[in-house]
């Protein structure tokens, strides 16, 4: 989907936007480009590819030019070219996606001036749109999906490598284009560790198993993290775990608060944990947005006091972590929109005995 109109309407005064990096390339027309750029002035746009991609680019993108390069005409001749032809005298360019070198090439490239400019892109994407939320959707379903097939089949005997293993397969057998991020699966007692590697630790009868995963649809992420335990729990097993979906379930009524603030959702799941005496095995904030990437600004933790805004997706993810013994993290993802905290995620929070 095109965010073209969108960032021509935030320009303002500055003449065009030159990116290179292939997220901010694949918001602004849709389609993965990995070595190219795209130009963006108040009534024009162009995306630069090569042959890899150019003939499904031209298929793809409506809004746009789309240039290919050549043997004799590389990238940074056709932005020279761009630039000379429609006069501009300067260009923004994100220095969050640029190294030193490649801005020192940029600018050569384009041959006027390159001002730092941060805050278009990362403001525009913050708030999604209904197909970017759609795209989020089909995601997590593909994930749920997954899930519900591999909670069958886990058993003591089967490794963490091998959940796993299972996760992805299926993830990929629904119509997900990849992992969102480095799976997460861990059991015992490595699941007091939030991203503890997958490894060969076979699950045990009485072990809780954390399973952080996610898939993309149209080059969005999906976001979930569910415990589960095997044969039975404690007492105290039980207490954390339901601590931390009361914990959760806290942030999420704020979260639908209008003009709330990310402080305040983890502040309101942050006490529930405390007050239940764990305050010190949650470390990490409440959640992140995500779209394209799956950690995005702004967050729900302690560092952000501005109200979060209109359209934002969140992950809402607290846990309690005792170490060399056991943890618990549940995870759904959030759309803040219209006054309310939307839920995205269907698959259920209790706590399941396989």
């Amino acid at each position: 989907m095109s965010h073209v109109k969108q960032i021509q309407q935030a320009l303002g005064q500055l003449p065009a936007l030159v990116m290179t990096d292939a997220v901010s390339i694949r918001y602004a027309c849709g389609f993965h480009i990995d070595d190219g750029a795209a130009v963006i002035s108040r009534d024009k746009a162009w995306v630069i590819t090569d042959s890899r991609y150019v003939e499904a680019a031209r298929a793809a993108i409506r809004d746009m030019e789309v240039l290919c390069t050549s043997r004799d005409r590389n990238l940074g001749a056709i932005l020279g070219e761009i630039f000379a032809a429609e006069g501009f005298d300067k260009a923004g360019a994100m220095a969050d996606r640029l190294s030193y070198a490649r801005w020192e090439w940029l600018e050569k490239a384009v041959g006027v001036p390159l001002v730092r400019e941060d805050s278009i892109l990362p403001a525009l994407r913050a708030s999604k749109d209904q197909q970017e939320v759609d795209c989020i959707v089909a995601a997590q379903r593909i994930a749920e999906k997954a899930l519900d097939e591999v909670l069958g089949i886990i058993r003591p005997g089967l490794t963490e490598k091998q959940i796993t293993a299972e996760l992805v397969y299926r993830m990929y057998k629904y119509g997900g284009e990849g992992n969102s991020f480095d799976p997460i699966v861990v059991t015992g007692a490595k699941s007091s560790m939030p991203h503890g590697v997958p490894g060969d630790k076979k699950v045990q009868d009485g072990d809780f198993i954390t399973m952080d995963f996610g898939t993309l649809y149209n080059g969005y992420c999906s976001d979930m993290t569910r415990t589960v335990a095997v044969g039975h729990v404690t007492d105290e097993m039980r207490k954390v775990y339901d601590t931390v979906l009361a914990a959760q379930l806290a942030g999420i009524e704020t979260a639908g608060r209008p003009g709330v603030t990310g402080r305040q959702i983890h502040e309101a799941a942050a006490k529930v944990i405390a007050d239940a005496g764990y305050g010190e095995y949650f470390g990490h904030g409440f959640g992140h947005s995500l779209g394209l990437e799956i950690h995005e600004d702004p967050g729900a933790h302690l560092r952000n006091d501005k109200p979060l805004p209109e359209g934002v997706v969140i992950s809402a993810e607290p846990g309690i972590y005792l170490p060399g013994r056991f943890g618990v993290r549940i995870e759904d993802m959030l759309w803040l929109h219209g006054g309310q905290a939307e839920n995205l995620t269907k698959a259920p929070k209790q706590l399941i005995i396989l």
